[in-house]
């Protein structure tokens, strides 16, 4: 079985997470896995009693799974970021479902969902929406724009100026819009799942290192293997309607209250001075390596904390584990470095710094 758990089938009944996991690679997808209350072995601490909340969330990849395939390790990576209440950057091809994904994960959340399909003449009044002047009441009165909304897909953000950009760093940062001068609150639960093309750059403007700090996570949405692809024909073949999610027997299957009560369920996750010690001395870590010019910043080292704790949630843990931690660290710091351009000449990326700092920084035991 791979060390990786993305690569991993989901077990027809999952076992209690041991104390400590198998130790993931520095780009290891973390699987969400539906909690469960079986007897630990001798060796294991006894799991908490998944709650109800936990329960729901745990469902969540069975319930998208009926439309999308082989997407399991994005949904875990968008509910770890709902629970930790940050924002989410997709990276892919276009034509892996993307789209499919974030609608399918809002309509099983119950939640409501708007997409903006950013281009080079989009304004920001476009996104937060505008001041409209009413004939009858001879007033003006303000009309929301697409960002009201608790799911927003951000199709192509680096396509568009960054005027335009910048609209959303007020909605990401504030969760509100400010028109004319009055700022308002936008629904909650609120999050931004935003998309780029890693492979064609001709007409786009890259995000700049602000704004790329502000996503919580980055996550790659891999093309689906043989088999994963030729399930999608199948259904396809068997007349699957991508528009039509409840043909497709998708449902409501938690609510934005079982998000609340994990929000509120993960400030009892511990977390010892040694794993904060480790999560702090890997962002210092990637400061110093010489290829990088601009390393992971403490807001970045705050991310980790929130992702890996939320991950040892998922897992039915009441504390982290530094295999937490290197499970959620590329997708949580790897956006966050920026090299040097004779790094860049030399075929460094930043993963495989990550990759360096995670092999020579001591793990705590």
């Amino acid at each position: 079985m791979s060390e990786n758990p993305a690569e991993n089938p989901a077990p027809a009944q999952p076992e209690a997470a041991p104390a400590q996991d198998a130790a993931p690679a520095a780009d290891a997808a973390p699987e969400l896995a539906e909690p469960t209350s079986a007897e630990p072995t001798s060796a294991e601490p006894a799991p908490k009693e998944p709650s109800a909340e936990l329960l729901a969330l745990g469902r969540l990849r069975t319930e998208v799974g009926k439309a999308v395939v082989g997407q399991d390790s994005v949904v875990t990576g968008l509910v770890i970021a709902l629970l930790c209440n940050g924002h989410v950057l997709l990276e892919g091809v276009p034509g892996v479902a993307k789209t499919l994904l974030v609608r399918t994960l809002a309509q099983s959340l119950g939640l409501d969902f708007a997409r903006i399909q950013f281009t080079p003449d989009l304004m920001p009044g476009d996104v937060t929406g505008s001041l409209v002047y009413d004939a009858r009441t001879a007033a003006f009165s303000f009309r929301e724009g697409p960002v009201f909304t608790n799911l927003l897909l951000a199709d192509e953000i680096n396509r568009t100026p960054p005027k335009t950009q910048s609209a959303l760093l007020e909605a990401m940062e504030e969760r509100q819009v400010t028109v004319d001068g009055e700022p308002r609150a936008l629904p909650q639960p609120f999050l931004v799942i935003a998309t780029q093309n890693p492979i064609e750059y001709e007409g786009t403007y890259p995000l700049p290192e602000a704004q790329l700090d502000r996503f919580m996570l980055k996550i790659p949405v891999a093309l689906p293997d043989r088999v994963a692809e030729a399930e999608v024909l199948r259904r396809h073949a068997e007349g699957f309607n991508p528009r039509d999610l409840a043909a497709a027997g998708v449902t409501t299957v938690a609510s934005a209250k079982d998000l609340a009560a994990g929000r509120e369920a993960l400030s009892t996750v511990e977390v010892s001075d040694d794993i904060v010690r480790y999560i702090v001395d890997i962002c210092r870590a990637t400061r110093e390596a010489p290829s990088v010019a601009v390393g992971v910043s403490p807001r970045g080292a705050t991310a980790l904390l929130a992702t890996s704790r939320a991950w040892a949630w998922l897992r039915s843990r009441d504390f982290v584990s530094p295999d937490d931690v290197k499970a959620l660290a590329a997708w949580t710091l790897s956006h966050r470095i920026q090299l040097r351009p004779e790094a860049q000449l030399e075929g460094v990326t930043a993963d495989t710094v990550l990759a360096s700092v995670l092999a020579s920084v001591p793990v705590p035991r």
